[in-house]
């Protein structure tokens, strides 16, 4: 049995990876989908200050009161922001990481200086709505092969504080210590690209799931699950 923490990408929560968490269960895998502070059924709490720093933390702290080691930590486009700063600072509890179509930072990175083509639709988008929280875009804006869960998920999409996008993201450098990474894209996905980081690790694994769907987990949710299940293997 292995210990499953999987973490959601901008806008989106824990519902998100319904699909995969329903098939890793059914395996008998421990499974955990934390909704990021001031998102999804937490996105009451959006009244406070909500950074990249929090969503870390949140996590951090989710994978200590459960006990949790020797976890395998996904995380789903700007959720690569965020399981690369939980393990720099837990890198002992996590046994693999794994990176579904999602930004892959550096020291100092932030989401637009990874993906600087977001930084002028994002700002409009926070200036329309007059506040600090940038709005979701509609599904078929990223996930175009997904039309029958284009409503689900505008249902369920919530603002995403805006913080999160422009703090910068400080490493130690402690996460390259966990030896197990992997990198599952999706062909054309938003994030097309981020998995060249990968290229020259002897220790990553890069793996296509044939999708150009950005929300794999919801597109491929058979793949994905299979993907994370052998990663628990070998």
């Amino acid at each position: 049995m292995a210990n499953f923490v999987l973490v959601h990408g901008g806008w989106h929560g824990g519902w998100s990876y319904r699909k995969v968490a329903r098939l890793l269960r059914q395996a008998g895998h421990e499974v955990y989908t934390p909704t990021l502070t001031g998102l999804g059924e937490r996105s009451h709490l959006a009244v406070m200050p909500i950074n990249l720093d929090t969503h870390i933390t949140h996590i951090v702290n989710t994978i200590l009161w459960e006990d949790l080691s020797d976890v395998v930590l996904v995380g789903h486009s700007y959720g690569g922001m965020v399981i690369t700063g939980v393990a720099d600072q837990i890198s002992d509890r996590i046994f693999a990481l794994v990176y579904l179509d999602a930004l892959v930072p550096e020291d100092g990175d932030t989401l637009f200086s990874l993906r600087p083509e977001f930084m002028d639709p994002f700002v409009t988008r926070v200036a329309e709505s007059g506040g600090l929280m940038v709005p979701p875009f509609p599904a078929s804006a990223y996930d175009t092969s997904l039309p029958e869960d284009w409503a689900w998920i505008d249902e369920k999409t919530t603002p995403h504080p805006f913080a999160c996008f422009v703090q910068a993201i400080r490493l130690s450098g402690r996460s390259v210590v966990v030896a197990k990474r992997v990198y599952v894209y999706a062909a054309g996905g938003i994030c097309d690209g981020m998995y060249n980081r990968f290229r020259t690790d002897a220790g990553a694994r890069v793996i296509s799931v044939g999708s150009s769907c950005h929300s794999i987990m919801i597109d491929s949710p058979e793949r994905v699950a299979e993907i994370l299940i052998e990663t628990t293997q070998t």
